[in-house]
């Protein structure tokens, strides 16, 4: 039996969405804010719907993997969506970026976050175990992957 399941998390990044946006299109980039991503090792520049870009990824312990990952659905500014392979035994892998402005009580502008991450997982009645085994690491994850990426986006200053 094949099960689907989602693990999702929010964090306020202290920048403008657009911004964000720029960091999180740029498909090159995402060894530079993701901990999972040891390298890109082809991309296509600005994510374009259609288009894949391909990373070496951190897997369990000193283990590595490759992924191919599709752009599917680009809302500017406010969702991307990308699916990826190579994540043996997870399933039709869909990462989600939902962003949100946000005004700060001094005017300054921030953006809430949401990286979601869907998933199936066979297995038997060892999917629900090993399902909470790998939330519990892409919640870390994805919470780590979202503070790197204010860090990066505060390291590189304001942008006109």
């Amino acid at each position: 039996m094949v099960r689907d399941y989602t693990v999702s998390e929010q964090a306020i990044i202290p920048h403008p969405v657009r911004r964000v946006w720029e960091v999180i299109s740029a498909t090159h980039r995402y060894a530079e804010w993701v901990p999972t991503v040891l390298e890109v090792t082809d991309h296509h520049g600005t994510a374009e719907i259609g288009r894949t870009y391909r990373e070496r990824n951190k897997s369990l312990g000193p283990l590595t993997t490759r992924s191919t990952w599709t752009v599917r659905e680009i809302e500017p500014l406010t969702r991307r969506v990308d699916t990826g392979v190579g994540f043996a035994p997870l399933q039709d892998l869909t990462n989600v970026f939902e962003f949100e402005p946000l005004t700060r009580g001094d005017g300054s502008e921030s953006t809430l976050m949401t990286y979601a991450v869907r998933y199936r997982l066979g297995l038997g009645p060892l999917g629900p175990l090993v399902h909470r085994i790998v939330a519990a690491g892409l919640r870390a994850d994805m919470t780590r992957a979202m503070d790197n990426l204010a860090d990066v986006i505060l390291a590189e200053g304001v942008h006109p």
